[in-house]
């Protein structure tokens, strides 16, 4: 599942080759992937057609453009979900085979006219939200100043590329949980954003491991985790996200390169890059957790007793 970087490269595209355009039309082409919008298709393409696109806005994995129109102001969400992408195509470029939703843009003679909802899988999909304020009376998420959010989002935690988001509030939320520290960092009301490979990374690089109980936690180590997870999630921005399925793309269709760079998932059976550099090769291990896996190094992510 994409998770914050993959989400942000494309809020970043959608800021390039989106905003500041209206919507003229709207098709939807399988109403499964709107089904969020309980009004159903043809009360969405109606209340979507007419409107501007003023913004692209992201926290943690929810993406949404802002939307001015003759209605109050509304947001279009996008959820990605597993395998659901948001493209920008010609008009005259053949339908892919899971096109769900189209919109067609007003003309702009450098972008392309449409951008395309795509999702093999069918567990993203699109939905319009009213906006509400939010309750620590900051901008909503990245890309916009208004203090205000979806409603389907007003649940969410900020992330950590937020400039709301610190080591202390982490460690605030941390505190309030009592449950094993991956479980929590993997909690969307707690942090935002983090999905089980980024999760990994991070632990690996502050030497915690998950099964740490929050309970306990202490300020240092939140700050080692705050850390590693603000590099963690910016390298794998520089790098275009993480591509482990062909399925993430950014809205011109190219996938990111971040799995070149991991250091504890998927490596299982291999050495540890730090312990192996200290003259003390350990193997990294897989353990099963949550239905997924958790890769750790035994050695420099001591498992608690």
């Amino acid at each position: 599942m994409p998770e914050l970087p993959e989400v942000e490269v494309v809020r970043r595209g959608l800021v390039d080759w989106v905003v500041g355009r209206n919507v003229e039309s709207v098709q939807v082409l399988d109403r499964r992937s709107i089904r969020r919008h309980h009004e159903g298709p043809t009360d969405f393409e109606q209340k979507l057609a007419g409107t501007a696109i003023s913004a692209a806005v992201r926290r943690g994995k929810f993406l949404w453009m802002l939307l001015d129109g003759p209605r109050r102001p509304t947001a279009l969400v996008g959820h990605l979900g597993m395998s659901g992408q948001l493209l920008v195509e010609e008009a005259a470029e053949p339908d892919e085979k899971h096109l769900k939703v189209r919109l067609q843009l007003t003309p702009d003679a450098a972008k392309p006219r449409e951008l395309r909802f795509i999702d093999q899988r069918i567990f993203g999909g699109m939905f319009l939200s009213p906006l509400v304020p939010t309750t620590d009376h900051l901008p909503g998420g990245l890309g916009s100043d208004i203090e205000f959010i979806p409603e389907a989002a007003a649940h969410i935690a900020r992330d950590v590329l937020d400039p709301a988001s610190t080591p202390e509030s982490l460690y605030l939320a941390l505190r309030k949980r009592n449950t094993q520290l991956k479980r929590a960092i993997l909690d969307q009301e707690v942090i935002s954003g983090v999905g089980n490979i980024y999760a990994d990374e991070a632990l690996w690089a502050a030497k915690l491991h998950g099964l740490r109980s929050t309970a306990t936690i202490r300020r240092p180590d939140v700050e080692r985790l705050h850390a590693a997870l603000v590099d963690v999630m910016g390298r794998a921005l520089d790098a275009g996200g993480t591509s482990f399925d062909a399925l993430y793309v950014n809205v011109n269709g190219a996938s990111g390169y971040f799995d070149r760079s991991l250091n504890a998932y998927g490596r299982e059976g291999e050495y540890c890059h730090r312990c192996e550099a200290a003259g003390m090769p350990t193997v990294i291990r897989r353990d099963p957790f949550m239905g997924r896996s958790s890769y750790t190094c035994p050695r420099c992510q001591r498992k608690p007793r």
